[in-house]
């Protein structure tokens, strides 16, 4: 249904096949400051190209100057090549796509990690 748009601070994106369910439409409705694309799986590789442009196209629709932070989990093919053949359109829009180069320890555990403050 119709309704207006809902302002968030983080936004998980759903993985796996739930990730066809984020379009144009999600990103105009769910306005969110960062959202997270998480689920390193070949699922996602996917449908990320779709999920990615997506944001795109529904950011531009907002009409408004909001700053929006992107921070993927996992490290990708696919949003390698998106991050640079769309770096110019993330730009204009407002949109950070934040990379990590920390690492967390715990337990007998790394993992790739970054901070978000609010």
């Amino acid at each position: 249904p119709q309704g207006p748009p809902v302002y968030v601070d983080l936004a998980y994106l759903p993985g796996s096949w739930s990730a066809r369910t984020v379009d144009e439409e999600f990103f105009r409705r769910i306005r969110s400051l960062c959202y997270v694309v998480s689920g390193d799986d070949h699922l996602k590789e996917g449908v990320l190209r779709p999920l990615l442009d997506a944001l795109l196209v529904g950011k531009h629709q907002w009409g408004i100057d909001i700053q929006v932070t992107l921070i993927p989990t996992f490290d990708s093919l696919v949003m390698h090549e998106w991050y640079q053949e769309t770096h110019e359109r993330q730009q204009e829009l407002g949109i950070t796509v934040l990379g990590s180069n920390s690492t967390v320890a715990m337990q007998d555990e790394t993992f790739p990690a970054c901070k978000v403050e609010f």
